[in-house]
């Protein structure tokens, strides 16, 4: 595809512990073209952070990427020197991190940050850097940007921190943007500011976006495809409208009926998934979804379902749902 930027084949990230070793991301495949915006979603633990930092190579000591190809705009990231990555990270993919207030040097004023920053991918003077920040800050809704400049980040509350991370995600203007749970300490007010501020760039620079996000709301707003991650591996994978018309698996149907509804009665019971997520370093020898699917056969306790394309770009991995035979949602489990 001539307009393809980012193609990811058969990823696994691993955690080596003294516990054991955790298969964070195993087997991971997707693909982003230029100007979309792809949502990943899933539970807490369900490698949908591992795999945007795996994208840049921004691991903890004990995690691995152990096998899998990562390519950007032509180039394999496996095989980037750690000079040519620094120079990728900020100019070409930026990203926007999950805790505001650990993203932050607490020894240094936003504007030295975001000048540094700046000045390391763009050859301008400081006051030009100093400029564009500042302004960065105004578009993202922080009020006196210049003043907020001369601020240490404990003198910010946490949504303003989160908005400063999200001004200098956007300051060298690049080509792709992951951004983790990025409006996730703002009000609904600024988080609408925020969302819309991520639609402007993506059309008026055509600027890719991974977005990592519990809330199918924002999925529903922001997102042109979808993917839903479970135990470190795809579950679903389609355009955003085909995952609210006609979901097929049944962890995305968990998942969709844990939203609250505006037409809900006051006594109507919250849904949620029953059971836990897995641990990540027993899984990889049956569907991980197994122990808390009504769905369930022998066969789920046994095999990992692969990913099918049941329809036209729409891909399942479920041993149910695999364009054969076809699973009724809502439908009585005679094996229970």
């Amino acid at each position: 595809m001539k307009d393809q930027i980012l193609q990811v084949n058969d990823l696994k990230t691993y955690f080596f512990t003294a516990s054991g070793v955790a298969k964070a991301v195993d087997g991971v495949s997707f693909s982003m073209s230029r100007g979309q915006i792809m949502g990943i979603v899933g539970e807490s633990g369900s490698g949908k952070s591992v795999t945007a930092s795996s994208l840049i190579r921004l691991l903890p000591k004990t995690g691995k990427i152990v096998e899998g190809e990562i390519i950007f705009d032509g180039r394999e990231i496996q095989s980037l020197s750690n000079r040519e990555l620094r120079k990728l990270r900020g100019s070409e993919i930026s990203m926007i991190f999950q805790d505001p207030m650990t993203s932050l040097d607490p020894v240094f004023k936003v504007g030295e940050q975001m000048v540094g920053q700046i000045r390391t991918h763009q050859n301008i003077t400081r006051q030009e850097a100093w400029n564009i920040g500042a302004e960065m800050l105004r578009q993202v809704g922080i009020p006196e940007p210049e003043a907020r400049m001369n601020s240490y980040p404990h003198e910010l509350s946490g949504g303003m921190c989160q908005r400063v991370i999200i001004a200098m995600a956007m300051s060298c203007q690049p080509k792709f943007m992951i951004a983790d749970e990025p409006t996730t300490a703002l009000d609904v007010t600024v988080q609408a500011q925020i969302l819309s501020l991520l639609k402007k760039l993506r059309d008026e620079k055509n600027m890719s976006i991974l977005l990592i996000t519990h809330n199918l709301g924002i999925v529903w707003e922001m997102c042109d495809a979808v993917m839903v991650m479970y135990g470190g591996t795809t579950v679903e994978h389609t355009k955003m409208e085909t995952l609210y018309s006609n979901p097929l698996h049944p962890y995305t149907w968990g998942l969709l009926d844990s939203v609250p509804r505006l037409s809900a009665e006051p006594a109507d019971e919250l849904k949620a998934i029953p059971g836990q997520p897995p641990d990540l370093r027993l899984t990889g020898g049956c569907c991980a979804f197994y122990n808390r699917c009504p769905y369930v056969r022998e066969i789920c306790t046994k095999e990992v379902p692969p990913l099918v394309e049941v329809e036209p770009g729409h891909l399942v991995a479920c041993h149910r749902q695999n364009g054969k035979e076809v699973l009724i949602r809502g439908e009585v489990n005679e094996n229970a």
